[in-house]
C-alpha cells in the first residue's frame, strides 16, 4: 500500500514544480529578438529616434525578493569588448511589476517610487536608446531584470558601471532576459 501512495505524492509533488512558470520578463513594444522600433532610438550621434525607453513587465519573480535592477546591455557595440550600457535601474521595490513606456526619463520621475537610474555609457542617467553605426549588422539589447536579495544596492556615488554590475550579480537570487535588435 505504501508504494501505490508514494507514487501519487511523487507524481503531485512534481507536476507542483513543473507548472511553477519562471521568472520572465516581456514587453508589450517589442517580441522577444523582435527589432526595436524608432520611438525608442536614441537621439544622437547620428541617430535620429525618440529615445524613449520601452515598456516592461515581468512575473514570478523568486521567493525571497526585495528589490529589482534592471540592466540594459548592448555587447555588440563597437567599444573593445565591454559593449554599451544603455539603461541601469536600481532599488526598483519588490512590488513593482512593470515600468511603463518613457519611465527612463534622466530625472527618474517615471519610476517607482524608491527607484534610481545610474549612469550609462552615454554620460548620465536615464534611458540611452539603440544607435549602432551604420552598416554593422544589427544589435542586441538585453534587458536583463535581477530579483535582488537586499532592498538597496549599497554603492559610492562615483562608482563604476561595471561596479553595479558587480554588485547586482553579487547580490542577485535569479534574472530574466529580453532581447531586442536594432540595426541601421
Amino acid at each position: 500500500m505504501r508504494h501505490p501512495l508514494f507514487a501519487i505524492c511523487a507524481a503531485t509533488l512534481l507536476s507542483t514544480a513543473y507548472a511553477a512558470e519562471p521568472f520572465a520578463l516581456k514587453s508589450p513594444d517589442f517580441a522577444p529578438k523582435g527589432k526595436l522600433s524608432d520611438k525608442h532610438v536614441y537621439t544622437g550621434f547620428g541617430c535620429t529616434g525618440g529615445n524613449t525607453s520601452p515598456a516592461l513587465a515581468w512575473s514570478n519573480p523568486p521567493a525571497g525578493t526585495k528589490s529589482f535592477a534592471l540592466m540594459v546591455h548592448d555587447p555588440d557595440a563597437p567599444t573593445g569588448g565591454s559593449g554599451w550600457w544603455h539603461w541601469v535601474v536600481l532599488d526598483i521595490p519588490a512590488t513593482a511589476r512593470q515600468l511603463p513606456a518613457g519611465a527612463g526619463k534622466a530625472d527618474a520621475s517615471a519610476l517607482p517610487a524608491g527607484a534610481s537610474q545610474w549612469k550609462t555609457d552615454f554620460g548620465g542617467p536615464g534611458w540611452g536608446g539603440p544607435c549602432p553605426p551604420v552598416g554593422n549588422r544589427p544589435h542586441n539589447y538585453h534587458f536583463t531584470l535581477h530579483a535582488l536579495k537586499v532592498d538597496k544596492l549599497e554603492l559610492p556615488a562615483d562608482g563604476s558601471t561595471a561596479l553595479v554590475g558587480y554588485m547586482v550579480n553579487a547580490n542577485s537570487l535569479g534574472k530574466a532576459t529580453l532581447t531586442g535588435t536594432y540595426g541601421r
